[in-house]
């Protein structure tokens, strides 16, 4: 049976909380509807301190695949943290607009990494192979 969608703000507070099911749970509600809610996530992708959940809501912007967040995902790609990276070009991939291909290619970044795999505890959700 399908859950039924809370609301943003419940499912954000849901990747907050200590639970890791509770965390995914929220998470994998919020996925479906990330382009419903690119400005927010945006929005709280510039606020957030903590480093797993800011990794978690890039992917989510990537997954949005909002030519809204071309210029996010394009900063991101220019992060020290390389978690941040990884996901904007993630992100960019699945943009796939010419922008976002030329941006890769200036970058020096091909078509063939993807997210897999799991981290533990409070760190990034998935490893870029």
């Amino acid at each position: 049976m399908r859950k039924r969608f809370p609301g943003y703000s419940v499912c954000l507070a849901m990747m907050r909380k200590h639970n890791p099911q509770m965390q995914e749970d929220g998470f994998h509600l919020l996925l479906p509807r990330a382009a419903e809610h690119i400005e927010a996530l945006m929005e709280d992708f510039s606020r957030e301190q903590e480093h797993g959940l800011r990794c978690w809501l890039l992917e989510l912007i990537g997954e949005a695949r909002s030519p809204k967040a071309f210029g996010l995902l394009r900063e991101q790609l220019r992060s020290s943290d390389e978690s941040l990276r990884d996901w904007a070009i993630r992100g960019l991939q699945q943009l796939g607009t010419p922008e976002a291909r030329q941006t890769l290619c200036d970058a020096g970044v091909g078509g063939g990494r993807r997210p897999t795999g799991r981290c533990t505890g409070r760190g990034c959700r998935r490893e870029i192979v």
